[in-house]
Parts: C-alpha cells; sequence; structure tokens
C-alpha cells in the first residue's frame, strides 16, 4: 500500500499548483502528480511563452515607428529564433519558480503519468514502473490540449497546433490559421508583426466571436488595414500537403475556395484530458463534449473526487482554473465557497491591439430581455493614450437601464488586459455606472477611459 495523503493533486497547471498550495496552507498533507514539467501547458506551452512572444512582436512594431518617436537607424535586422529563445527562457524560469513553491509549501511532487485505480487509489506510472499513492481526497487537474480537425493530420511541421507555433525554427513566409479566437488572433499578431503573409479562416461571422460584436468588427478591419486576409463565415472541407506547401478548400457561402500556404495553424478549440485517468471505471461523468461534470463546490458524481479547470469545461482560462483550485480545496477543508461565477471571469486576448471583457455583451443582455444603457468611449480622446501614440480602440459599459448595475464592460486597445481588473471588480462588487465614475482616476491614464464610458451611459461624458 502506498503513503497516504490528505490530498493528491493530478496536473500541475495553474488550477493545481494553485490548489496544492492552498492545502498545504490549510495544514493537508498534499502530493502532485504530473507527467511533464511543472506549471503544466499555460506555463510551458501556452500562455507565458506566447506573451514573450507578443511582447517581442510589440517592440518590432514600436521599431519600426521609430521616426514618430524621432529615432532613426539603418539596417534594422530581426531574428525570431532570439524571440523564441527569450519566451523558452521565460517558461524555464517560471517553471522552476514552481518547483520553488513546491518545495516551500511542503507539497511533494511525484513524476508520471496518473490512473484513478480505485476508491482513494492513484497509480502513477513512470519510466515502467508504478508507484502507488493513496489520498483521502483527489484533486483533477488535468487540462486540455489542442482540438484537431477530424480527417485533418496535425504533422507538427506544414499543420500545425499552438504547441508548435510557440517554437516554429523560423518564420513562414505565409500562415494559414484555422479558427479566430484568442489563440489565433495571438498567432496572427505575432507572425504577422514578423512578416508572414496571414490568413485567418473563422466559420463563424466574426473574429474573437465570444466578445461584442463592436469590438470584433474593429478588430477585424485593423488586422485588415496591417494586410491580413480575414475569411469570416467560412468552414475548411478539406486539407492537403503538396510539397512544401498546405492547401486548404474551403466553403463560404455556397463558394468553393482553395488557399495555400507554407503552414497552417489549427486553433480550433481544445479538448479535455481525461482518457488516461480511468474516470469511466470509477463512475465519474461527464458531458457530451467529455468535460467532467461539476458542483457548484468542484466535487464530481463521485465524493471525494474533485475536478477543476479546463478539464470541467469553459471557460478555459488559466485564472478561472486558480479560482476553482482554491474554490476546491476550502469546501475540502470545510470553508463554504463555490465555483467563481462565469459572468465575473475576465477574458483577455493579448493581440495588438489587446482585447478584454467580463460580463455580458449588449447582444446577450438584450437576448435576456435586460433593459440596458451603454456608453462608450474612444482611446483617441484619452490623453494617456494620445502621449503614448496608441490610440486605436475604445471602452464600452453595458449597464441595467434601471439601477445602472454594470452587466458588461468591453475594452479594445492599449493595455485592455491590465484595465479589465477594473471592470471584474466591479462585477463582483455589482457595482454601478455611478459607482465607477465617482471612484477618482488618476489623470493622464488609460483607466480614465472606462470612467468616461460611464460617464457616456449616463449621457454626460466630458471628454468627447
Amino acid at each position: 500500500m502506498g503513503e497516504r495523503y490528505d490530498l493528491v493533486v493530478i496536473g500541475s497547471g495553474p488550477g493545481g499548483y494553485v490548489g496544492a498550495i492552498r492545502a498545504a496552507q490549510l495544514g493537508k498533507k498534499v502530493t502532485i502528480v504530473e507527467r511533464d514539467r511543472l506549471g503544466g501547458v499555460c506555463l510551458n506551452w501556452g500562455c507565458i511563452p506566447t506573451k514573450a512572444l507578443l511582447r517581442n512582436a510589440e517592440i518590432l512594431s514600436l521599431l519600426r515607428r521609430a521616426e514618430e518617436f524621432g529615432f532613426s537607424f539603418d539596417n534594422l535586422r530581426v531574428d525570431f529564433s532570439v524571440a523564441v529563445k527569450r519566451s523558452e527562457r521565460a517558461a524555464w524560469k517560471l517553471s522552476k519558480g514552481v518547483e520553488y513553491l513546491m518545495k516551500k509549501n511542503k507539497v511533494t511532487v511525484v513524476l508520471g503519468e496518473a490512473r484513478l485505480a480505485g476508491k482513494g487509489q492513484i497509480l502513477v506510472t513512470k519510466d515502467g514502473k508504478e508507484t502507488e499513492l493513496q489520498a483521502e481526497r483527489v484533486l483533477l487537474a488535468t487540462g486540455s490540449r489542442p482540438r484537431e480537425i477530424p480527417g485533418v493530420a496535425v504533422d507538427g511541421k506544414r499543420v500545425i497546433t499552438s504547441t508548435e507555433a510557440v517554437s516554429l525554427p523560423q518564420v513562414p513566409r505565409s500562415l494559414l490559421i484555422i479558427g479566430a479566437g484568442a489563440v489565433g488572433v495571438e498567432f496572427a499578431d505575432i507572425y504577422g508583426t514578423y512578416g508572414s503573409e496571414v490568413t485567418v479562416i473563422e466559420m463563424l461571422p466574426r473574429l474573437v466571436p465570444v466578445e461584442d460584436a463592436e469590438v470584433s468588427s474593429l478588430l477585424e478591419k485593423i488586422f485588415a488595414k496591417r494586410g491580413m486576409k480575414i475569411w469570416t463565415n467560412t468552414t475548411v472541407e478539406g486539407v492537403a500537403v503538396k510539397g512544401e506547401q498546405v492547401h486548404l478548400q474551403l466553403s463560404r457561402e455556397g463558394k468553393q475556395k482553395e488557399v495555400a500556404g507554407d503552414v497552417a495553424l489549427v486553433a480550433v478549440g481544445r479538448v479535455p484530458n481525461v482518457e488516461s485517468l480511468g474516470l469511466d471505471g470509477l463512475g465519474v461523468k461527464r458531458d457530451r463534449g467529455g468535460f467532467i461534470e461539476v458542483s457548484d463546490q468542484c466535487e464530481t458524481s463521485v465524493p471525494g473526487i474533485y475536478a477543476i479547470g479546463d478539464v470541467v469545461g469553459g471557460p478555459l482560462l488559466a485564472h478561472k482554473a486558480m479560482a476553482e483550485g482554491i474554490a476546491a480545496v476550502e469546501t475540502m477543508a470545510g470553508i463554504k465557497t463555490k465555483r467563481p461565477d462565469p459572468s465575473k471571469i475576465p477574458n483577455c486576448t493579448y493581440c495588438s491591439p489587446q482585447v478584454a471583457s467580463v460580463g455580458l455583451t449588449e447582444e446577450q443582455a438584450k437576448e435576456m430581455g435586460r433593459q440596458v444603457k451603454v456608453g462608450r468611449f474612444s482611446f483617441q480622446a484619452s490623453g494617456k493614450a494620445v502621449a503614448l501614440g496608441d490610440t486605436e480602440g475604445f471602452v464600452k459599459v453595458v449597464a441595467d437601464a434601471e439601477y445602472g448595475e454594470i452587466l458588461g464592460l468591453h475594452i479594445i486597445g492599449p493595455e485592455a488586459t491590465e484595465m479589465i481588473a477594473e471592470a471584474t471588480m466591479a462585477r463582483t462588487l455589482e457595482a454601478t455606472l455611478e459607482d465607477l465614475h465617482n471612484s477618482v482616476h488618476a489623470h493622464p491614464t488609460l483607466s480614465e477611459t472606462v470612467a468616461e464610458a460611464c460617464l457616456a451611459a449616463l449621457g454626460r461624458v466630458i471628454h468627447m
């Protein structure tokens, strides 16, 4: 019989390692099982390396505008391999940071592939050897992987997913991106800035389809202005690698079209990592998409087994996984808590311009029968944005017409992903338009645009 723990966490991504730390803080004996690298996909092959690459793209864009700021130089040279190495160093550093946090909090780390073999029994396989762990409770945090298109073979060279996209050896001359969600548009920004001819294909009517329609429309215009080809309402009917190129057969409004490129990136969502966990043998229920079903306290259909993060379904976001990890562990400790409300979880897309939102879009609010007030404020009227030379975009607030409660806030523009924290707090506190604009905002700051958007909704905008 293996060593017994109060909690065994399977998966060391953001949700898993945060849950493990919180359990240790509560005095629990904890072990965490990881089959690859501490930090999971987000830290090693997702969130962190892509943000490092996006930072490189941002700097490159600024260098190309150098004369606007009074700088001039000749023979600008760009080495994409250095950008990739920098992103890998950032991921490595943070993975080592998670390793340190495990040691600091006395969380035992076991490397290998975990499988639930019975109630409170976990078998971990590594290099052909099997280790048994016993647990009072189990927390499943195994995350997700890129979804593949049926019939489309991912070879990692000509047809790739986000896993390969963070470490391509060179910038492709042309890049076809299938899917215009956060992943798709972020890589469109990176590789477009580095010189790829980018074509974005989306089966839904607009880019970043989970966002407000006005935000999507502006992002599409900006991407098109940068020379990207945008194909919305378009489905991929077939993919074929012919020599050095990938050919996509597309269908749009009944018309067929073929496009070719050096590389095709499949960015059509993600699927949960559940196949090797042994869930069926224990009766852990899953939905039709394969995601684990859980209660408001993150407990599965089997008492004592909890699940969090991507493996339980959307939104598939690292910060959502972290919040669920804490909620699950505190529930185990008898602390009254529950999963975060999805309407109070921010969405962030780190392309340029950045996109961020929380709560309902205008369309969603109206579909729910809500009477709304809507306010908008352009970054063109922001003193700080003008000073930065970054004025594309706007802030849009959607509020209840009678009470002024903020139902949703949507930003496209500079530092949108940082600014959204204020709106998230407003949603958590059920703040109103008056509450938000009455909170004095420092001048000059980008966040002033949030207060001005609230004033616009009230019909009292000052600076526009």
